[in-house]
């Protein structure tokens, strides 16, 4: 299935052989280098007196209407997860930041992210530049995450200008008919 972030904000976490929720999605984690999601952010408790703690998506049995997971002994607190702790110090987040052309054109913030449930794997970037959204911008043009942008080919720019440019490389190439005169 694949599923848009914005629309798993706020989907409950159940345990398999019980009907409580222990939390709710929070906030997603996403590899900077191999564009893999490596789990979830969970809300517990209350609205002041829960805590968030962490999901692998190792530990999902089913995506639905609800995620299911084995127990809920598989939310753990984000410092306990050692493996994770490089890549969060590395601030190279993929939500909120900017996304930049290899040229330097601004294509907005990406404000959402697209991924495929059953590996977990970054489809799609989706920009949005004051009150528009922008073109969305395919995982496989994102050239390199920096702390201060996503880098993406200019191709995959999502804007009219990179566009015609590609088009215009085009019709350089292709070879003239003589005039008749």
């Amino acid at each position: 299935m694949h599923v848009r972030f914005s629309t798993c904000t706020g989907m409950p976490v159940v345990a398999e052989n019980e009907d409580s929720v222990p939390g709710q999605i929070a906030g997603i984690f996403i590899h900077p280098d191999t564009g893999t999601v490596e789990g979830f952010f969970v809300q517990t408790g209350g609205l002041f007196g829960g805590q968030e703690l962490f999901l692998a998506t190792a530990d999902i049995r089913h995506w639905g209407t609800r995620v299911r997971v084995r127990s809920e002994d598989v939310l753990s607190p984000p410092g306990e997860r050692v493996r994770l702790q490089s890549i969060v110090q590395e601030n190279r987040p993929l939500l909120g930041q900017n996304i930049l052309t290899k040229s330097g054109t601004r294509v907005g913030r990406c404000r959402d992210v697209q991924f495929e449930t059953k590996t977990f794997r970054l489809e799609w970037l989706f920009p949005r530049r004051w009150l528009r959204w922008g073109s969305p911008v395919p995982a496989s043009a994102i050239i390199e995450v920096k702390r201060e942008a996503i880098i993406v080919r200019d191709a995959f720019a999502g804007e009219r200008g990179a566009v015609l440019k590609v088009i215009d490389e085009i019709a350089e190439s292709v070879p003239r008919m003589p005039e008749a005169g």
